[in-house]
């Protein structure tokens, strides 16, 4: 059966309400949850951006779900320093926590003041980092000189058992590269055809594992507010790649979307007032066979929108609505 996860958006909501947030979704019948990792929102309106890694601690001790975390080591994070905070985290909740790796976003890297490089020498340089943190987490002391560099690395906390370390993905030609070394792919929400095209170059290059998706939503009890939480929050995150990896600040982000038309936040955020509505589109990812289904309501607002899906979506979901 498909987990339902709340995705906890550290760009938009403080940590402290997320916490509360992210306690109140397993209250109300969530089943999982993902962390973001970031350290700079994409819009100076979203106003927020608390760090994971002690934020994860929190929500895993506060709740009884399994987590998981999107980040992107080899810039902002040295991979041994990934590999000690994801061994910790698993050592402490054992089967309750995983990783998802990918190359990363300028407005987060840029800050250690190095160059931001093109997307094959990210590509290469997250490989080196997969392979490092894998040696780690299974005991060895590494040494490793590359795109990055480690000097006799070794893990001295370690976990029962390696926790997942998944592949994140938004393209289809990356889908079919995270086959090579993932334990599984996540992704974003996308047209159902693409999100097709994208499993099956996972699978198809001999893909194992899970199938992850972070689902943006907007909801309220009127059409006109879900609308204008969207357009508010969401308006900043509507552009394809290269755009969206390479713009440095919040500051560029508004900027360039200032005069996005609202058609196009539809375009990237499930938005209607109808929770049937919902249902419908979280069906058809269903049926796409994803493993684990997070939602990210995109207001800053969570509360409403737990117990409203908790009470009207979910349930349909599983079947006993």
């Amino acid at each position: 059966m498909t987990v339902f996860g709340f995705h906890a958006s550290h760009e938009q909501i403080h940590p402290r309400a997320l916490l509360d947030a992210v306690v109140h979704a397993e209250r109300a019948g969530f089943d999982a949850a993902m962390s973001s990792d970031h350290f700079s929102p994409w819009s100076e309106r979203q106003g927020q951006s608390g760090f994971a890694w002690s934020w994860l601690g929190a929500a895993l001790q506060a709740t009884n779900l399994p987590f998981g975390v999107v980040n992107a080591p080899g810039q902002r994070y040295h991979p041994a320093i990934i590999a000690q905070a994801i061994g910790t985290l698993a050592a402490m909740y054992p089967g309750r926590f995983w990783a998802a790796l990918g190359t990363g976003e300028a407005s987060n890297e840029h800050i250690t003041g190095d160059g931001w490089p093109r997307k094959d020498v990210r590509n290469a340089r997250l490989r080196e980092c997969v392979d490092v943190i894998r040696a780690l987490l299974a005991g060895e002391e590494v040494s490793h000189d590359g795109l990055v560099r480690v000097d006799r690395a070794k893990l001295w906390t370690q976990p029962e058992q390696p926790p997942t370390l998944i592949g994140a993905a938004v393209s289809v030609a990356t889908a079919r590269w995270c086959a090579e070394w993932a334990d599984g792919l996540i992704t974003v929400n996308a047209p159902t055809p693409h999100l097709r095209q994208m499993i099956e170059a996972y699978r198809g290059a001999g893909g194992r594992g899970p199938l992850h998706l972070q689902v943006h939503v907007s909801w309220a009890r009127e059409q006109a507010e879900a609308e204008r939480l969207a357009y508010d929050q969401w308006r900043s995150n509507v552009f394809a790649p290269p755009v969206c990896w390479d713009l440095d600040t919040a500051e560029h982000f508004d900027v360039v979307s200032a005069q996005v038309p609202m058609e196009r936040v539809r375009e990237v955020v499930n938005v209607s007032a109808d929770p049937g509505r919902h249902v419908g589109w979280l069906e058809e990812y269903l049926d796409l066979g994803f493993d684990q289904i997070a939602l990210h309501h995109v207001g800053q607002e969570q509360r409403a929108f737990i117990d409203t899906f908790g009470a009207e979506v979910l349930p349909k979901l599983r079947g006993v609505g």
